[in-house]
């Protein structure tokens, strides 16, 4: 489903200093698979996701989703997307967001309704389905962004951060959602800080530092305990600096 092959990212700063985001990284997640990717903060996680989606472009390497190249725009059709931030148009209702968010991906107003009944449902947001977004809390907020990204029941679902804002329900609520995308045969990918989460959603885990990959596990095989596995690798990794 995804295949990223010797991709590099660097941007210039202000200064005209060059950042390198991401280098030299290859990673391919199967149809089916949830992997998490997982790194301190500056290695190039929400990078590499954005270069999967065609927001940035790379320097160099390629990028596939289900066999078509990432810049080509039909390979996002299927694609739900969380970014570590969503902006939100808190002027409108949940009910109201969720229906531009169809009309974005193609979807009728049946087909809307369903998807939009199915998912407040889910994420315990039914009852203020009517009430402006403004209104919400951040978890609230957080919730409704994750709805809109599988309104239309994607393939492929990249969230960059699920649990950022999330009370222990709030985390209950989507950890069950992932589960179920899973049990469904959906290809998630998840960027998280949550190792607890990713220990016990994904097939696969990869651990990314100064944008390499320097880990990649099936998490069944991991040599120990994914807290202690990290901390040994961006240890090994001689991380200098946290952008």
């Amino acid at each position: 489903m995804i295949r990223i092959e010797q991709v590099c990212k660097t941007f210039r700063l202000e200064s005209g200093k060059k950042v390198t985001a991401v280098q030299d990284l290859s990673l391919q997640v199967a149809t089916g698979e949830v992997f998490g990717c997982i790194g301190p903060n500056g290695a190039g996680k929400s990078t590499t996701i954005k270069l999967l989606l065609d927001l940035i472009r790379p320097d160099s390497g390629n990028i596939s989703i289900n066999n078509l190249p990432s810049n080509d725009e039909s390979s996002r059709a299927r694609v739900g997307y969380l970014p570590e931030n969503p902006y939100i148009y808190d002027f409108l209702t949940a009910r109201e967001y969720l229906s531009y968010a169809g009309h974005l991906s193609g979807l009728s107003k049946t087909i809307i309704a369903e998807r939009s009944n199915l998912l407040l449902e889910k994420l315990k947001l039914f009852q203020a389905a009517n009430r402006k977004i403004s209104g919400y809390s951040k978890g609230m907020q957080q919730r409704t962004a994750i709805a809109a990204a599988l309104i239309h029941d994607p393939e492929l679902v990249v969230l960059d951060e699920p649990m950022s804002g999330l009370d222990p329900l709030g985390r209950k609520l989507i950890f069950d959602l992932i589960a179920e995308l899973k049990q469904q045969g959906k290809t998630v990918f998840i960027s998280s800080h949550v190792l607890t989460d990713i220990e016990r959603l994904c097939d696969r885990v990869g651990i990314i530092v100064q944008g390499r990959l320097c880990y990649e596990s099936q998490v069944d095989q991991l040599s120990a305990p994914l807290d202690e596995l990290f901390l040994q690798v961006v240890q090994q990794a001689g991380i200098e600096e946290v952008r």
